[in-house]
């Protein structure tokens, strides 16, 4: 499966099976994401960087790092520090994925101007 930024100067392959898609609602997802993120993620070893030159790292915390394209501004990966996986957004995948939103963390966190709907498991924290 193939993925990519809008301006596609960030572009990647995945080898399938995916992880069904976690919407996470924390404080640092929204805002990185302008709404919650969602996302999936695989092995590293199922996933291939097609294109780079847009790609940036921010180190949003001591334990992850979030990544961006420079150009146009499409938030991209999650990846743990200390981890064997890559996340990244549902929406950055093409065509049709499959995939269903399996579960939603920190809700507690989300914003007021939404609700949460349909039979995923809601957690409070993680």
């Amino acid at each position: 499966m193939k993925g990519s930024c809008l301006c596609g100067q960030v572009r990647f392959e995945v080898d399938a099976p995916l992880r069904d898609v976690i919407a996470c609602h924390c404080t640092q997802c929204r805002k990185t994401s302008g709404h919650f993120w969602a996302a999936t993620s695989v092995p590293k070893t199922r996933f291939r960087l097609i294109e780079s030159a847009g790609l940036r790292w921010f180190q949003s915390s001591d334990t992850a790092r979030r990544g961006f394209c420079g150009n146009c501004g499409s938030s991209l990966f999650w990846e743990p520090t200390d981890g064997d996986t890559m996340h990244m957004a549902g929406g950055a995948l093409d065509g049709p994925t499959g995939l269903h939103i399996a579960e939603h963390w920190f809700v507690q966190d989300k914003g007021d101007y939404y609700d949460i709907d349909g039979d995923a498991v809601q957690h409070k924290t993680v």
